[in-house]
């Protein structure tokens, strides 16, 4: 009997869990096959928003679907329900970049995650223990004026790196930053705890909200949610944010 993940399981995707279907043809097509909370499911599980879920580039052999749907929002989750080094901290982020997805802690507990689109191979996120630092509703990108950046969330000051709002075509696109999906980015832009400063704004008072990048994703083989054939052992998250 196929069971999908619940909540207080541990987190990773049994094998055979998982299933390929034809990619859909049209966003009508998409919506008539499936729920609006399946399509979330499918974003996460596919690493794509809605609209790259209709999209055949870059190739995949399919639409990967669960064989037992679970709804629920930690449900696939490739990150441990705890995180015993974190236990100590109201909030933590991690992004693995190897899976292209974060979680999100509360003293030490998984409350959330999603799939994310790191730095692509030119200009790859910065790996390493930072902190969100402070946050903007919307923001113009220093690469490209035309690109909107909303549900901002800086997190490498010195760089302009941080969490927002862009596409999710399926494999790290960013210009080093973390891309969310929207409904990801605004809850992480109202849940994340910014930097307090001093009267001089130059002197860090309080640190953020701790972030931990891991890894370093292979573009050189393929993407690793799509082994569906290979029973995952879920993110090894380190024992101290050190």
């Amino acid at each position: 009997m196929l069971v999908a993940l619940r909540t207080n399981a541990v987190a990773q995707v049994p094998a055979n869990a998982l299933a390929f279907q034809p990619l859909a043809r049209t966003a009508a097509e998409l919506a008539a096959r499936f729920g609006p909370a399946q399509i979330e499911v499918l974003e996460k599980l596919n690493r794509r928003d809605r609209e790259h879920l209709l999209r055949t580039d870059p190739p995949v052999p399919g639409l990967i679907v669960p064989s037992a749907w679970d709804e629920s929002p930690l449900a696939f989750s490739p990150f441990p329900a705890d995180w015993p080094a974190v236990v100590d901290y109201p909030k933590a982020i991690v992004v693995d970049q190897p899976t292209q997805a974060f979680g999100a802690y509360e003293n030490g507990k998984l409350v959330r995650w999603g799939p994310v689109s790191t730095g692509r191979r030119e200009t790859p996120t910065p790996s390493g223990l930072f902190y969100l630092t402070w946050r903007s509703r919307s923001r113009r990108s220093t690469d490209n004026a035309a690109w909107l950046l909303e549900w901002y969330f800086n997190f490498v000051n010195e760089r302009g790196v941080s969490f927002h709002k862009f596409d999710l075509p399926g494999y790290p696109g960013s210009h080093a930053c973390v891309r969310l999906l929207e409904r990801d980015a605004q809850w992480l832009y109202d849940w994340g705890e910014q930097w307090t400063l001093d009267s001089s704004r130059r002197l860090v008072v309080t640190p953020g909200t701790p972030v931990l990048i891991l890894g370093a994703y292979n573009y050189k083989a393929p993407p690793p949610w799509i082994d569906i054939a290979a029973p995952s052992q879920g993110v090894q998250l380190p024992a101290s944010l050190r």
